[in-house]
């Protein structure tokens, strides 16, 4: 995939966008080996196992808005999905939401088992850093250390663990909206903000971080909202897990704090509010226009 191939429509290039990625994933972990082929075919699994791609096309999409080119960033599209991959892997498990679908088929730990299921999870964070470090072929290195370092910072304890972590102390029990959006800006926020600022970083582009990160945050508010919403009316054929779970595993959304009908006028706000970010870059980034609304309009 290359510069010029992108001004397709906005369907077509989003899918040269996903076959890249997947192409890029598929490579990815092609270079990893070890005698315990278990818990490599548990990652890939995973990692290999479809979704919509949002980090990684995050990250490309940035890296291209700030001048460098698909190619060069693809390794930090692709540490950013392993990452997602994990986290998913360990949400899934019994100490955890206790889900057996994850993306229409069974969960990890359903198909490989608890064990391998954590040390798959495991294996594909430790090989997210591994993956990054190979944009140092291109970039500079004070840039990929930038990168590395922001997303160590929102993977970690200070980021989506620390989101993690708000979800599970408040399991069962009432919350305030302040909590609750803290809970997404971390738990759902920091990973786009990670993708959205690691393309930025590769790029050389620190002058854009700011806006990355405030769209990232109003898009991840709004990607979680609609999660919630759609897992209460949406399709499992389509939302590819159980519907319901939120509820059957008493976890706190913007759903039961404030209904439906509002929560869906608050994903719509939170989406208007980075469209507006976006419009502060300058450059007409139509296809990230384009890519946020479709996020919204899964409600339909």
């Amino acid at each position: 995939m290359n510069q010029m191939n992108m001004r397709k429509p906005f369907p077509d290039q989003l899918k040269a966008y996903q076959l890249a990625i997947e192409e890029g994933l598929d490579q990815s972990l092609k270079q990893f080996s070890c005698p315990q082929q278990r818990v490599l075919e548990a990652m890939r699994y995973s990692l290999l196992g479809g979704g919509k791609r949002v980090r990684a096309i995050l990250t490309l999409e940035f890296a291209r808005i700030g001048g460098a080119p698909i190619e060069q960033a693809m390794p930090a599209a692709c540490a950013i999905e392993m990452i997602q991959a994990y986290s998913l892997i360990h949400d899934d498990l019994p100490c955890m939401d206790d889900d057996d679908l994850r993306r229409g088929k069974p969960s990890c730990h359903i198909q490989f088992g608890e064990a391998t299921a954590l040390l798959a999870g495991d294996g594909l964070l430790t090989c997210a850093f591994e993956t990054l470090c190979q944009t140092a072929d291109y970039f500079p290195a004070q840039r990929v250390l930038a990168a590395v370092r922001y997303l160590s910072e929102y993977a970690g304890y200070r980021g989506m663990i620390g989101g993690q972590m708000i979800d599970l102390d408040h399991e069962g029990r009432k919350i305030d909206r302040e909590t609750l959006e803290q809970m997404y800006l971390l738990k759902t926020g920091a990973l786009l903000k990670a993708a959205c600022v690691s393309g930025c970083l590769l790029a050389g582009r620190e002058d854009l971080v700011p806006t990355a990160e405030k769209y990232a945050q109003y898009l991840g508010l709004a990607f979680q909202i609609v999660d919630d919403i759609l897992d209460i009316t949406g399709d499992q054929a389509i939302f590819g897990k159980p519907i319901g779970s939120d509820s059957q595993n008493h976890k706190n959304t913007f759903v039961t704090l404030f209904g439906l009908d509002k929560a869906e006028e608050l994903a719509k706000e939170y989406t208007q509010n980075a469209l507006h970010q976006l419009a502060c870059l300058g450059a007409a980034p139509i296809f990230l226009e384009d890519l946020t609304n479709t996020l919204l309009n899964r409600l339909q």
